[in-house]
């Protein structure tokens, strides 16, 4: 019996659909992506603006350039633009720190906010303010210091035979708990101006900004962004499993090392300047696939989205509320509920986590 193929200009128009589809979905995420960037300019131009005393954005931009400006050189250049730009630096660090675990493990409960990064960062801080009363500089080394640490800590307890998303996750979160338990403990034994400027720390805040907390975390993302950046082919392969990576030509422990310290890095130096802001990088790579879809990169993306969740829960810390929220306590209340559901999702799927 004969069979019939299809006519060759037959695979031809498939493969021109084929072709269509991917260019419209690479020009909607191009676009998307740069909507995000100017929604991230706007709300960085309003948190220059507005305040106790309002400014036009003519006497903005004038600081910005360098002009001196009577009264807006002083509130905007050294009170509001540090404060700006740290939460665009630290969000966008936090972001593309949080998808980058996230899209290696296969999982989005991998962020360093779940798997106890941040809890070592602020563990560490704790100590150091409260029992040993040292200065923000020495606090922010040692932040840095014990979120490598804990890092590298998760990840040995976590290797046989390569890692396993769910197995590191698991162990993140023991740690995270117990490194919570001695956060609790040493601020029960604390003065109570201790305890102020510990809380402070801890809550994630952007009060008193400066540029000498701004810099290193701006550095540390102009040299480790790029590098988390150049992993992002190998981070999608790694998201067809271990054993495909590597058939496909992937140096996956290289690739999972490179992309830990890079992020690690990232989420050290950001906590260290603006303390551990809640659940951002846990939001950011879940929101931007939803913006953007899942069918290229999200690090981008989704360092624009933590940069755009810093500024608008700032300003929403500021002045919705009778009284000033610290921006932890905003971003705190956005990411729990959605931690709780995401969690009764996956049960339901049937899944362990």
């Amino acid at each position: 019996m004969k069979t019939s193929t299809p006519p060759p200009f037959a695979a031809s128009g498939s493969a021109a659909v084929v072709a269509r589809g991917r260019l419209r979905r690479a020009l909607r995420r191009r676009a998307l992506t740069g909507l995000l960037a100017v929604l991230v300019a706007v709300a960085f131009s309003v948190s220059l603006m507005v305040g106790h005393t309002y400014y036009p954005f003519d006497d903005v931009l004038r600081v910005v350039l360098g002009e001196q400006v009577p009264g807006a050189s002083f509130t905007v250049g050294r009170l509001r633009l540090p404060r700006a730009v740290l939460a665009v630096v630290a969000g966008f660090s936090f972001g593309l720190a949080g998808v980058t675990f996230q899209t290696m493990l296969r999982n989005p409960l991998a962020s360093p906010d779940v798997i106890g990064i941040s809890s070592g960062a602020s563990a560490a801080a704790a100590i150091a303010i409260v029992t040993l009363s040292l200065g923000a500089t020495e606090v922010s080394v040692i932040a840095i210091v014990a979120a490598l640490a804990v890092a590298l800590l998760v990840y040995a307890l976590a290797f046989k035979d390569g890692v396993v998303g769910t197995r590191l996750i698991l162990i993140g979160i023991g740690i995270a708990a117990m490194l919570n338990s001695v956060v609790a403990y040493v601020l029960s034994q604390a003065a109570q101006w201790d305890l102020q400027e510990a809380m402070r720390w801890l809550t994630g805040s952007l009060n008193g900004a400066s540029w000498e907390q701004t810099a290193p975390a701006a550095a540390a993302l102009a040299f480790l962004g790029p590098v988390v950046l150049s992993q992002a082919r190998n981070l999608a392969t790694l998201q067809l499993g271990d054993d495909t990576a590597a058939a496909l030509g992937t140096r996956v422990e290289r690739t999972r090392i490179t992309a830990i310290v890079a992020a690690v890095g990232l989420i050290a130096f950001a906590t260290a300047a603006a303390g551990p802001i809640a659940f951002v990088a846990f939001l950011a790579g879940p929101i931007a696939a939803r913006l953007t879809g899942t069918s290229g990169s999200l690090l981008v993306p989704a360092g624009l989205v933590g940069a755009l969740l810093v500024l608008v829960a700032d300003l929403t810390g500021q002045y919705a509320f009778d009284t000033r929220l610290p921006v932890g306590v905003v971003t705190g209340v956005l990411g729990a509920p959605y931690l709780v559901y995401l969690i009764i999702r996956t049960n339901r799927a049937g899944s362990s986590l």
